[in-house]
């Protein structure tokens, strides 16, 4: 039973793992073609947009408007 446990343990660990790994593969290309003045600006912006719209997303979901 011990086994199974320590097993069970181990889930979260490879959860982050996978999850660092994701970020850290997709933000390395983005930040070797930063040098370019153009391309930071448009990554920033595509940043702010990114976040303001889960913000957006999340605020709809957790206090909904009552339809009328």
């Amino acid at each position: 039973m011990g086994e199974f446990f320590s097993n069970v343990l181990r889930y979260p660990k490879y959860l982050i793992t996978i999850v660092l790994g994701v970020f850290a593969a997709s933000l390395d290309p983005l930040v070797r073609r930063s040098s370019n003045p153009i391309t930071a600006i448009s990554l920033i912006g595509a940043l702010i947009s990114g976040l303001l719209t889960l913000t957006y997303i999340l605020r709809a979901m957790v206090f909904p408007v009552p339809i009328s």
